[in-house]
C-alpha cells in the first residue's frame, strides 16, 4: 500500500510598518530593492527580480549580463490585499512551464501597519523531491529570510 504524504504548505507572517498600499508595493514593484542577490537561478549575477503589474505578467530576473529567467508569472494582482504567483521552478530551480506550485501573499491592515501573510503551495507537484523543496523553501535561508529582507525594506 502507497500512501503518498503531501507536504504542507510552507507558511510565513511578518508585521510591517507600513500601510497595506505601501507594504504591497514595496513587496511587488520594489521586489528588486529587497531581493537577495544570492538567490538568483541564472548563470549570471543577478541584477534583480521583476513582478510585472498585472495578471498574467511575467516574474523573472534580470542578470547583469542582460539575460532574462523566467520563475512564473502573476495568477492575481489585487493590490493592496493580495498578490498570487505562480512559482515555476522544478526541484532543481530550473524553469519548468508545465510545473506550478503557488505563492499567495496578504496584506492585512494591523494597527500600526500591515501583516503580512505567506503561503507556498502545492508543492507536492515537485513529485518525490516535494518535501526536500519545502524543506529549504521553510528553511532560514528561504522564505524567512526573504520577509526580514522584506520587512527591513519597508521600515525605510
Amino acid at each position: 500500500m502507497n500512501l503518498h504524504v503531501q507536504p504542507a504548505p510552507v507558511r510565513k507572517s511578518i508585521f510591517v510598518n507600513a500601510p497595506p498600499g505601501r507594504a504591497f508595493d514595496i513587496f511587488a514593484n520594489g521586489i528588486g530593492r529587497w531581493w537577495p542577490k544570492s538567490h538568483k537561478i541564472g548563470a549570471a549575477d543577478l541584477d534583480r527580480p521583476v513582478i510585472e503589474p498585472r495578471t498574467g505578467g511575467r516574474w523573472y530576473e534580470i542578470d547583469f549580463d542582460g539575460s532574462e529567467c523566467e520563475i512564473g508569472k502573476v495568477l492575481a494582482w489585487e493590490p493592496p490585499a493580495r498578490l498570487l504567483l505562480a512559482w515555476k521552478l522544478d526541484p532543481e530551480w530550473k524553469f519548468d512551464p508545465d510545473l506550478v506550485t503557488e505563492v499567495e501573499v496578504l496584506f492585512t491592515a494591523e494597527e500600526g501597519g500591515t501583516r503580512v501573510n505567506l503561503e507556498h503551495r502545492h508543492l507536492e507537484r515537485m513529485g518525490d523531491r516535494a518535501e526536500a523543496v519545502r524543506e529549504l523553501v521553510d528553511s532560514p535561508n528561504g522564505w524567512g529570510l526573504l520577509l526580514q529582507l522584506y520587512s527591513e525594506a519597508s521600515a525605510e
